[in-house]
């Protein structure tokens, strides 16, 4: 073989080794950006489901909530609703009495939330806005109306005409374990439907609104509650507030707002986010492993070069940092891409609805996605971490090599 040949056959064996590095740099990056980007989207999608959840509710609960600290109800006294409606910030003070009965309607039957509420509930809250047959009453020349979440009407084959006027509500006494039903064991009272409300399955499916008279007849109550509402003016706030009537009424009562009574379904929110954050970082480094490669082959093709380094007095240390900073614009370079990517899809899905829920029940149409600074945040110290953690390996083999054996 002459010298010409020889030093083609070298020469295109180098420039196919450093294309296929190149490939390999390239499918790093492209790995970094897709895992990237789908961080980004699926904590976006959980962060809009999250204030999708409190929207729900915060529509149908009042601010605050005012409950007894230990049993499931407290007597409603004048001097206590005085020391509520003193402070100042509360508009409404709206007495509840909450509890289950069972509602007949000729053959049919079904177990629901009673909530009796005061006249004035109607006048502040939203349940007017989501009625989708009927009208809002619940008190109308001395008779008393109804009104049911659409899954209690679909339970009782119920229609707001002249035949639902047969709508009954049975409320059971203090029965004791081996005492049979009788009627004097159990109250029974009948009531008008009004009206039909839709806002989400888990109130659409258990409630149904009744003066809060009606409920006092009927579970025997007298001037007992389960809980008072509390409707503030616009400009207070909810947490200074909720501070100031916790002290004024002492430990004898608890106040919620809307997060802490659903707080165990925000927590399961909170929780499932989580567990996806770690899965896809998990995925993620996974196809980070192209970055491991990439060096790797990027240190056995210079090894020559990585001598003659030595050989002028470079150290371990800095033939390390030059493999860790391979590394890291690899990363960088994904990450920014993917950020971007994510970022584009999640005003995409805001703007236009791309990815729909598929479902005609569902409340809402697309996924609700909502952007935090601290999901970025996340995803780029995942990014960090794990773009060290592979590319240290690489480093420390490079940072080994045998200077004199590859110079000659």
């Amino acid at each position: 073989m002459n010298l010409s040949s020889f030093i083609a056959k070298r020469y295109f064996a180098s420039k196919k080794k450093k294309n296929f590095i190149q490939v390999l740099s390239w499918i790093s990056v492209i790995g970094v950006a897709m895992g990237t980007a789908s961080l980004i989207v699926v904590l976006s999608v959980f962060n809009g489901l999250q204030d999708f959840v409190r929207s729900i509710y915060n529509s149908f609960d009042a601010p605050l909530t005012i409950q007894a600290s230990v049993g499931k109800s407290f007597e409603m006294t004048p001097e206590l609703r005085s020391k509520i409606e003193t402070i100042d910030g509360i508009n409404v003070v709206t007495e509840v009495i909450e509890d289950n009965a069972l509602i007949l309607f000729q053959d049919q039957q079904v177990v629901a939330k009673i909530k009796g509420v005061e006249s004035n509930y109607a006048s502040v809250n939203r349940l007017d806005s989501f009625l989708v047959r009927g009208k809002m009453k619940l008190k109308e020349n001395n008779i008393n109306y109804a009104i049911l979440g659409t899954g209690v009407a679909y339970d009782l084959s119920l229609r707001l005409d002249a035949n639902s006027y047969g709508m009954q509500i049975v409320y059971p006494k203090k029965l004791r374990p081996g005492v049979p039903v009788t009627n004097s064991s159990i109250t029974r009272k009948s009531i008008v439907p009004a009206a039909i409300f839709n806002i989400e399955p888990v109130y659409n499916e258990s409630y149904v609104f009744v003066p809060l008279s009606f409920a006092q007849e009927l579970m025997d109550y007298g001037e007992k509650r389960t809980s008072i509402e509390l409707y503030l003016n616009e400009e207070v706030s909810i947490k200074k507030l909720k501070e100031q009537v916790a002290n004024t009424l002492g430990s004898e009562f608890k106040v919620l707002d809307s997060d802490e009574l659903h707080s165990s379904l925000l927590k399961a929110i909170k929780i499932e986010k989580l567990f996806a954050y770690i899965t896809l970082s998990f995925i993620m480094a996974i196809a980070s492993f192209n970055i491991f490669f990439t060096l790797s082959m990027l240190a056995i093709e210079k090894k020559r070069d990585i001598s003659v380094l030595y050989s002028f007095g470079a150290t371990a240390q800095f033939i390390r940092q030059i493999f860790l900073k391979q590394g890291s614009i690899i990363s960088l370079v994904g990450s920014i891409i993917g950020l971007l990517s994510g970022l584009a899809l999640c005003l995409l899905q805001q703007r236009f609805g791309l990815v729909s829920m598929g479902m005609q029940s569902a409340v809402m149409n697309a996924y609700p996605v909502k952007l935090e600074l601290t999901d970025f945040i996340m995803v780029g110290v995942s990014i960090f971490l794990i773009t060290v953690l592979i590319s240290y390996r690489p480093a420390i083999i490079a940072s080994r090599v045998e200077t004199i054996k590859n110079l000659n």
